[in-house]
This record gives structure tokens, C-alpha cells and sequence, in this order.
């Protein structure tokens, strides 16, 4: 899956190069939704532009590729922490002792 590799580049020293088959074509689809900035080779022959690439470079991860990343979980995952909320009778509390200051 593409957001594995993702997830793979954001724990990883960039720029990074792959060449496999399997990986260049999920760093061209992380490039094609704007999620990483890459180097893919033009193809060497102008009649076949889909033609085979030795290498991708991928140079950095765009803002908006962090951002899917954030949001981004695996089933064994932990779910995110969210902040702690004051509990209700602290904050009833609070409240109460705002309201008696002169």
C-alpha cells in the first residue's frame, strides 16, 4: 500500500531512492496526490511516455502529505491521544468559585 511507503519516508533520511518495480509505482501514486515531491525519469523513448524508470528519487514530503499521515492508522495502531478534559465537577467547581469572587 502507498501509505505504508509513505510512512516508511516520514521515519526515514530524505532524499530516498527506489528501484523496484512494486515501489516506483506507489511513489508515482503518492506524487500523483501531491503527498511527496519526487524524481521520476522521462522515459527514453518519446512513442512509449509510460516507459520503464531504473530509479525514483523522493526528495520530501509535502505539507499535505504530513497531514494524511497524521490521520493516517493502521489496525493494530493505537488510537490517538486526545486531550485531557478537566472532569465536569472540577470544572462546575471552577464556575462556582468565579462567580463568589468580588
Amino acid at each position: 500500500m502507498a501509505m505504508d511507503l509513505l510512512r516508511q519516508l516520514a521515519g526515514s533520511s530524505l532524499p530516498a531512492t527506489f528501484s523496484t518495480p512494486a515501489e516506483i509505482d506507489k511513489i508515482k501514486l503518492l506524487r500523483a496526490a501531491g503527498l511527496v515531491i519526487a524524481l521520476t525519469p522521462v522515459s527514453s523513448s518519446a512513442l512509449t511516455p509510460s516507459g520503464t524508470a531504473d530509479a525514483v528519487q523522493v526528495l520530501a514530503i509535502t505539507e499535505k502529505g504530513r497531514q494524511e499521515l497524521a490521520g493516517y492508522t493502521l489496525p493494530g495502531d493505537a488510537p490517538p491521544i486526545r486531550p485531557a478534559c478537566m472532569a465536569w465537577w472540577k470544572a462546575r467547581s471552577a464556575a462556582a468559585h468565579f462567580r463568589r469572587s468580588p
